[in-house]
């Protein structure tokens, strides 16, 4: 830990220390989340290390409470408070990993991306971040039944090398993860976003399975090892409860079966991870603005 914190316009600091050196993890849920498996990804990293809240992002300029709406709570003494949706910022130091690492989790943001963006990255300035890692997932033609794809990409061309990354040739709509990578590293930290694919059949159901996946896949990245028991018992249930939702529907069940004939006749990873690329970029240019 370091000096205190700076002075940032709209950045509510809830500890006086600051984290040196950090790996900054983002996911926001929204158009960016499919199954809510970065953000849920994200939240079980926080829960489980017991990360330490640092600050917040004020909604006032960000948030569109008409459709990301306060929620009002009772404290210890029954009085009604207002609690705002924030984008918040915890802090935690991993097993095995070398440096802190900061988790940004929030609701995409409606109004003022690249303001947003620009107090992320007076933090990241701040703190003297490492890298900053951006998740996300995505609906696609993927069976529940197998592996989840997890699709990472950087511009970096060292991270390339050095994670087993691929360089991105999306060109499209994005959604606050890609506007906060881009200009992360228009900023010049090193940046890296991960994407797993949910089977776009069950769009509405959490996808637990897909946030092990992400999971696992930032452990690979960042060199660290931390227990995922609960997330497996999750990730089991999910898949038999998508196989019972689909057992009486024979439309679907024949559609998965074909899915997972693709699936088993694709030569991995290099066919594997271009299909998924192609999901990707089918399954955001298809977004509504």
């Amino acid at each position: 830990m370091g000096v205190g914190p700076p002075d940032i316009p709209d950045i509510v600091w809830h500890d006086e220390s600051l984290p040196r050196g950090p790996v900054i993890v983002a996911a926001f849920t929204g158009w960016n989340d499919a199954g809510d498996a970065a953000s849920q990804a994200v939240k079980y990293l926080r829960q489980r290390t017991r990360a330490t809240p640092v600050a917040a992002i004020d909604p006032e300029h960000f948030v569109d409470f008409t459709t990301d709406r306060p929620l009002v709570v009772l404290d210890e003494d029954s009085s009604r408070q207002i609690e705002w949706p924030r984008t918040r910022l915890s802090v935690a130091t991993l097993p095995g990993a070398d440096r802190p690492i900061v988790f940004v989790e929030g609701t995409e943001p409606a109004l003022r991306w690249k303001t947003f963006a620009s107090r992320l990255i007076a933090f990241a300035e701040a703190t003297g971040a490492s890298m900053v890692i951006t998740m996300g997932a995505l609906l696609a033609d993927v069976p529940h039944t197998r592996p989840v794809e997890v699709y990472g990409t950087s511009d970096d061309d060292a991270l390339v090398g050095r994670l087993q990354l691929s360089r991105s040739r999306y060109e499209g709509p994005t959604g606050i993860v890609g506007v906060l990578a881009s200009l992360c590293r228009d900023a010049g930290f090193p940046t890296a976003s991960l994407w797993a694919a949910v089977p776009a059949y069950v769009p509405g159901a959490g996808s637990p399975k897909a946030a092990l996946a992400l999971l696992d896949r930032l452990q690979l990245l960042l060199d660290f090892d931390i227990e995922t028991t609960e997330l497996e018992v999750a990730a089991l249930a999910y898949e038999r409860q998508v196989s019972e939702m689909i057992a009486g529907d024979d439309d679907t069940a024949e559609y998965v079966l074909e899915l997972e004939e693709h699936y088993d006749s694709a030569d991995p990873p290099e066919e594997s991870v271009d299909i998924l690329l192609a999901e990707v970029e089918n399954f955001l240019r298809q977004q509504p603005d």
